[in-house]
């Protein structure tokens, strides 16, 4: 009986000191790890967030950019730091949800190895076509590539992009050749330049060539039409059901006390409902969003049972 009243009162006090410990949090700089070089989307929106944290608790926010290896080796850096609040990682669908279904041995676990804070945003991906595609819509290409089966070829500048686009060649029964290319830039200037006759890739930098009528927009790959394109149709108003919305989230190392991993999901769902950070964000087409650890978790679980069979059904390997 006396074991049973310490084993309480450890307890009691050991919730107590958390607690204190959350409140006073933070008490020194933050580092937020991210996977791709500066100037990217996923580093932009850390840096977003980063300097609101900084704003309102007083403490500095370091962005540390640890590009390489598909954002792995940021992942798992982060999965192997401390869990005290102090080492966070912004990482997006590739790292979370394709990366688990693309290599067979991973050196993090997304759901096991990480707290979810938030999801700071998503957002589609663009269709395209070279002007010379006998296509102004989705039915139209589709027509076109079943009437001329592997004449069609694609580019991607990541393996998300190219799920994408295996994902409508399997939904569509059409027959396109991948070619691939080391990021969205050169990617899209393949299409621009007729080395290439489309391609599924990010929306910000696409809108000055479709203004340009440099490429030919033909569907986004959301549910909803985009609200920076509305003209532009739905994948999904000709291929019911294709979807693939790309997101930026904030996680922390497994272990995390909950009552930190807490003050960071209200600090950071707070952020994304500023009115500057929400007209930042839908200047680069990135639709707010804000929500809670589950809901981060429950969507990567979709998504990793989603893409799975899409990997292995296009045998689609690391590069």
């Amino acid at each position: 009986m006396k074991n049973a009243r310490e084993a309480i009162w450890a307890f009691a006090l050991f919730c107590a000191v958390t607690a204190a410990w959350a409140q006073a949090y933070p008490t020194k700089p933050i580092r937020i790890v991210v996977g791709f070089p500066p100037g990217g989307g996923n580093d932009i929106i850390a840096r977003l967030v980063g300097a609101k944290m900084q704003e309102t608790w007083g403490q500095s926010v370091v962005i540390d950019n640890r590009p390489g290896a598909a954002s792995i080796i940021a992942a798992e850096h982060v999965a192997k730091s401390a869990p005290d609040g102090y080492t966070l990682l912004v990482n997006a669908t590739g790292g979370m949800s394709v990366n688990p279904v693309l290599y067979a041995k991973l050196p993090y676990d997304s759901l096991k190895d990480f707290v979810p804070i938030s999801m700071v945003g998503s957002f589609p991906l663009v269709l395209i076509v070279n002007p010379s595609v006998p296509a102004n819509s989705v039915p139209e290409l589709v027509a076109y590539a079943k009437a001329n089966p592997g004449k069609l070829n694609y580019s991607s500048g990541s393996t998300a992009f190219q799920v994408a686009t295996e994902m409508f060649k399997q939904m569509t029964g059409t027959d396109l050749r991948h070619i691939p290319y080391k990021g969205s830039a050169a990617s899209i200037t393949a299409v621009i330049a007729g080395d290439v006759h489309m391609t599924i890739v990010d929306t910000p930098p696409l809108v000055p060539q479709i203004k340009a009528g440099k490429v030919r927009a033909l569907g986004v790959t959301s549910m909803k039409r985009s609200g920076s394109m509305p003209e532009v149709p739905t994948v999904a108003e000709t291929v019911p059901g294709y979807e693939m919305v790309l997101w930026i989230g904030m996680f922390a190392p497994a272990g995390t006390p909950r009552e930190i991993a807490a003050k960071l999901n209200t600090e950071v769902v707070r952020i994304v409902k500023l009115p500057d950070i929400r007209q930042k964000l839908d200047g680069m087409g990135v639709d707010p969003l804000g929500n809670t650890p589950e809901q981060v978790s429950e969507w990567i679980r979709r998504e990793i049972a989603k893409y799975g069979p899409v990997v292995k059904a296009a045998n689609i390997k690391a590069e």
